[in-house]
Parts: structure tokens; C-alpha cells; sequence
């Protein structure tokens, strides 16, 4: 029952396939995204990318307007916004605003990594030293999102009095005693960082301090997934991530590429080494080989909800996924 316990939710990136438009893969995210809210997943998150060739959920707020506008059920947020790349005020007005129009249904996921490079960062008018800050700035958001008290100066309309939920995000150890003592959900990016996940969960749930947004911990992880038919199949599926976090590694265009036979051809030993590294907590297989890993993690680790990552080539294929994840969710 272990796994029935948890709520499944989805990481997405918009990503690009090879040769493809933005127009293709913006209609496929919604697509992928209606499809997870008729199956009953719990959330459906974007990330900010910017200066990426092959991720096109750089202006991630208007992507989740869209994805929300387009679905009924399933929660849509970001998974996360940058915030050091922005004014608190301004992301306060723009989720104030989604939460308007779509109530109860939209998240606020926040990081404090750049998520880009140096001249991305210039060219956004980032501090180098806001990160620093991103305390503050957390602080600073959610009295921006909280009813108006007598006197306040700063307001933000849209925004006050929607108490839309922040989730506070990361792959190091700050965020998770950050998140414990605001009392806030923690989110591990174990999709791309894998080697802390311990840690910063246990780190979380010890220093956990109770407040108005939660009264006892919550945590959700954040993995690469690929389920197929068979483990053959998945394995095989499999290479398109392998060889985007390759190109991710060399500094390439990061578009997604069809599966191949083989890798040997494309990597040399300490690439092959550095992918798997990268992607130390993937979860590739057959359904019975996905639930069997997927429930070693739960005993392992103190969570309260998966977010998957799926970086499958064909649009049709990665929908197969979610039907053969919502089966194992629901004990099939």
C-alpha cells in the first residue's frame, strides 16, 4: 500500500524535439497536461529556463495561465520560479493574478539558483548577490500574498488575500532547514541532484516548525521517470535522456532526440559515468519494475509525493506513460 499513499504529480519543461517548433511543443504540453488531469495526477509544474535551446518554459507564468486554462482538475505551478530573477512584487501580481482566475488550483514554487548562466543572469538585471537575499525575499512574497493589514504600504492587486501555496525548492541543504523553519512544503530536485536527497529530507523533517500554511511537514521529490510495456521498451526509451543530459554536459542545444540502440557511440566511459551520476535516481521499467523501485523509495525515504520528470521523444509515448503510472497509482 505504500505507493497507493502517494500523490503523483509532474515536472515539465516544455522541451523541444529535435527539428520541432515551439508552436508543436507548447500544443503537446497541453496535450500531456490534459491527459494527467483526466488520470487524476495532483499537480502539474513548469520550470524557469531562460537562454535554453530545447526548453521553451522560459516565461513560465504565461505557461501555466495557458496549461490552466486548458485543463479543470489538476493543480498547475512552477516548479520554480527563479526568484532571485525577479521582484517579489511582480511574481506576488502575477500569481495573485492566475490565482484569481483559476482559485485553488495554482501553485508557487520558488528557487534561489540563477537557472541560466552569467550573461542570461546580466542580461535578466539579476544581482549576483540576490541570492543571498532569497530569505527576505520568500518573507517579503508571502506578506505580499496574504490579506492586507492596516497600514500596509506595499500592496499587491492581484495578489493580496490569495495565500496562493509556496513550495520552497532545491538540491542543497539550504532550502530544506529554510523551508523547516518557515514551515513551508519542500520540494528536492532529485531529478537533477541526486546525491543530498537524504540528507535534505532529513534535515527538513527534524527542523520542521508548524505554521499558519502547514502544520506538519510535507515533502515531495522530484525523479526521472520512464515507464513503458516492458523493460526493454523503457530502456530503450531511455536514451533520448541520456543523451539530453549529455548535451547538457558538452554545452549543446538541449533538444529532445529519438531513442537509439545503442549509446556507446555517442559517449566516452566518464560520460557515460557522468549521465548516470546525474540521473542516480531514475526509475526506468515495465511496470512491475517501476512499482518495485518506486516503492524501495518509499520505504527509504520520508516523502509524501513523487514529481516526475519524462523526457520521451514521441508526445504519444510519453501519454502511455501517465496511463501506466495512474495503472500503479491506483494498484493495477
Amino acid at each position: 500500500m505504500l505507493l497507493q499513499e502517494k500523490k503523483f504529480s509532474l515536472l515539465e519543461l516544455a522541451s523541444v524535439r529535435e527539428n520541432g517548433s515551439i508552436t508543436d511543443t507548447l500544443r503537446d504540453t497541453l496535450e500531456y497536461a490534459q491527459k494527467a488531469d483526466q488520470l487524476g495526477f495532483e499537480r502539474f509544474w513548469l520550470a524557469e529556463h531562460h537562454n535554453m535551446e530545447g526548453i521553451a518554459s522560459a516565461a513560465t507564468s504565461v505557461l501555466i495561465g495557458h496549461i490552466a486554462g486548458g485543463t479543470e482538475r489538476i493543480k498547475v505551478g512552477s516548479g520554480g520560479i527563479m526568484l532571485p530573477n525577479h521582484p517579489p512584487l511582480v511574481i506576488a501580481e502575477q500569481f495573485g493574478t492566475l490565482a484569481s482566475l483559476y482559485p485553488g488550483r495554482i501553485d508557487l514554487g520558488l528557487g534561489r539558483a540563477p537557472g541560466t548562466d552569467a550573461i542570461t543572469m546580466r542580461a535578466l538585471r539579476r544581482d549576483m548577490r540576490a541570492a543571498d537575499d532569497f530569505p527576505q525575499e520568500v518573507g517579503l512574497l508571502q506578506q505580499l500574498l496574504a490579506p492586507l493589514q492596516p497600514g500596509q504600504k506595499l500592496k499587491a492587486i492581484p495578489g493580496a488575500g490569495t495565500e496562493v501555496p509556496i513550495w520552497l525548492l532545491g538540491s542543497s541543504l539550504f532550502s530544506a532547514q529554510l523551508a523547516a523553519q518557515k514551515g513551508l512544503p519542500y520540494a528536492f530536485a532529485g531529478h537533477f541532484a541526486p546525491r543530498l536527497v537524504r540528507e535534505a529530507l532529513h534535515v527538513y523533517r527534524e527542523n520542521f516548525q508548524p505554521s499558519e500554511a502547514l502544520s506538519q511537514p510535507y515533502a515531495m521529490l522530484g525523479i526521472p521517470l520512464i515507464a513503458a510495456d516492458t523493460d526493454a521498451e523503457a530502456r530503450h526509451l531511455a536514451t533520448t535522456s541520456h543523451q539530453r543530459i549529455l548535451a547538457l554536459l558538452r554545452g549543446q542545444p538541449l533538444w529532445l532526440k529519438p531513442p537509439v540502440e545503442d549509446m556507446t557511440p555517442l559517449w566516452s566511459p566518464e560520460e557515460e559515468a557522468a549521465v548516470k551520476d546525474f540521473l542516480g535516481l531514475a526509475v526506468v521499467g515495465g511496470p512491475r519494475t517501476v512499482r518495485e523501485q518506486l516503492e524501495t523509495l518509499c520505504r527509504e525515504l520520508p516523502i509524501d509525493e513523487f514529481m516526475f520528470t519524462t523526457d520521451v521523444y514521441d508526445p504519444a509515448v510519453r501519454i502511455r506513460t501517465l496511463e501506466l503510472l495512474a495503472a500503479l497509482r491506483d494498484g493495477n
